[in-house]
């Protein structure tokens, strides 16, 4: 299998490198990437190509090829790390695709080794030996999991990942479609009852970029990710607001890059010129793209 020859450009990955050679980065920390198991990768594209209720519109996938095929595709577009990114939608899912990421980025050392969890009875157990294993990096789907992130199961959870420092990348926003527990409000709350939680607010937590602009300017542990937020396909629906492009500078060493690949419906470069077309600057820019993931999770310089 190949990538979309209708989406990708075939030279994207020197269109790519250009970019970060003209910022002299030695190449980008994606933290919002999927690897999972393929069978169940098969039926997440399939929910995709049926323009599945939580997708809410048409939504081709641009890089549909095999594990190996994407993990090279990433290496070739200067990808330094990413993630895994797993995630379960019921009980009795979660500790299985922890064992799984743990493998993957055993075989893939450039793979930042990812985990996960869900609202079950034995989850802060799965949760520490996880982190005992190499965790550095967690991700919450509470649209697809449809569960409140402030359910009591979870609470040693987040104490855990609190006094650790271990970051956990969660999709809370309304978008692409709400759910029943999405929204600002459940990430509030949440940020309120644990304190220390260094949580990664997943596309910038759009369409309600502002309360979650404002979460992160109230608490200083907040990050935010620029997954598919700025691109043309985001826009047409949820347009960032002018008015808040200032606070993206005030929080630039907090904004990590994400691309959600392989799930988007353009080439990997747009979602980097969705970055550096902000007219930000070149420091902004630099920070976004590579070191403010490196400073987080703790990645030395090549």
């Amino acid at each position: 299998m190949t990538a979309s020859s209708q989406i990708v450009p075939p030279d994207e990955a020197r269109q790519v490198r250009e970019r970060l050679d003209r910022l002299g980065l030695p190449g980008i920390i994606d933290v919002h990437t999927h690897f999972l198991p393929d069978r169940m990768m098969a039926k997440v594209w399939d929910y995709f190509d049926q323009a599945g209720p939580l997708t809410g519109r048409p939504w081709p996938i641009a890089y549909r090829t095999s594990s190996d095929e994407r993990v090279a595709t990433l290496r070739s577009l200067g990808v330094e790390h990413f993630t895994s990114l797993a995630y379960p939608h019921k009980p009795g899912m979660a500790q299985w695709l922890n064992g799984w990421c743990a493998d993957f980025a055993a075989e893939h050392p450039d793979c930042l080794h990812s985990a996960t969890f869900f609202p079950e009875a034995g989850a802060a157990s799965y949760v520490e030996e996880a982190i005992g294993r190499g965790a550095r990096i967690f991700k919450v789907h509470v649209q697809v999991g449809d569960f409140d992130p402030n359910d009591p199961l979870l609470d040693d959870v987040w104490s855990l990942l609190a006094a650790t420092g271990t970051p956990v990348v969660i999709h809370v926003g309304h978008g692409p479609a709400p759910g029943r527990f999405t929204g600002p409000a459940a990430a509030a709350e949440l940020l309120r009852r644990h304190d220390g939680l260094r949580l990664v607010i997943a596309h910038l937590g759009l369409p309600d970029y502002g309360d979650f602009l404002d979460l992160a300017l109230e608490h200083p542990l907040v990050h935010l990710d620029t997954t598919m937020a700025f691109t043309r396909f985001t826009e047409e629906t949820s347009p960032f607001p002018a008015g808040r492009r200032a606070d993206l500078v005030t929080l630039g060493e907090r904004i990590l890059f994400g691309s959600d690949f392989p799930n988007i419906p353009y080439p990997y470069v747009e979602a980097v010129d969705a970055v550096l077309e902000l007219g930000l600057g070149d420091d902004w820019s630099r920070g976004v793209l590579r070191d403010n993931a490196a400073r987080l999770l703790g990645i030395q310089a090549t």
